[in-house]
């Protein structure tokens, strides 16, 4: 799964990678502590072009008459999306790239502690998920909600967790929002082994209110 995640690219850089136009109102960046129902930066394509927004990370179906109305959806399971009530919309209709640095994930060891690691791309380059967003609520206050598309975790990082976000390439961004018609399924699949590095971080990131660079340090170096 991908519960917490760091973002430090700066939106004028997003919109250079992704040949997008900016949205007002975007939430700060860098911020190395990215958790459940806080505002991420989504892209989603459409008539006129590529656009970036603020996006509450927490996927809200219709049905839910408040944002507590059912279970936090932060993450899709890729191997169920297109048969999930809450997704299957989504996932042929709404589909988005959402930008990171990393992400944290949590192993335990033999006393049952949570010991985090933070996981990027090998080569440095940003990591863009997969996923899918719906705008939820009343009309005059329509606020678009996300998931993170999750699948079995490739080999680099599955003795630390068995799940991880489909993590797509810059081939893979025109297929997944939409752009160069069907076929978005190709899109999720694992990284492939020496695509993913980790390292342990400081337990610090346990809490959700922990912030700032240090959060990242490989915990040898702290």
């Amino acid at each position: 799964m991908c519960g917490r995640f760091a973002l430090t690219m700066p939106p004028d850089a997003m919109a250079q990678l992704f040949d997008a136009t900016l949205a007002n109102d975007l939430p700060d960046v860098p911020d190395y502590n990215i958790c459940p129902t806080n505002q991420v930066l989504g892209v989603v394509s459409g008539a006129q072009g590529r656009r970036i927004g603020a996006m509450r990370w927490g996927f809200l179906p219709h049905w839910y008459k408040s944002p507590t109305d059912g279970p936090l959806l932060i993450n899709a399971r890729a191997e169920t999306i297109a048969d999930k009530p809450a997704f299957r919309s989504a996932v042929r209709k709404r589909r988005c790239l959402i930008a990171a640095d990393g992400f944290y994930e949590w192993e335990k060891d033999s006393e049952g502690s949570r010991l985090p690691w933070f996981v990027t791309r090998s080569d440095g380059a940003p990591m863009i998920f997969a996923g899918v967003w719906q705008m939820w609520g009343p009309e005059e206050a329509r606020l678009p909600t996300c998931a993170i598309v999750t699948t079995e975790a490739g080999p680099d990082i599955a003795t630390i967790h068995h799940r991880q976000p489909v993590i797509l390439d810059p081939g893979d961004w025109p297929l997944w929002l939409g752009e160069a018609g069907k076929g978005a399924a190709k899109c999720l699949r694992a990284t492939p082994s020496g695509g993913l590095k980790a390292w342990r971080v400081d337990p610090r990131v346990n809490s959700n209110r922990a912030s700032g660079p240090d959060l990242i340090r490989p915990l040898d170096a702290a």
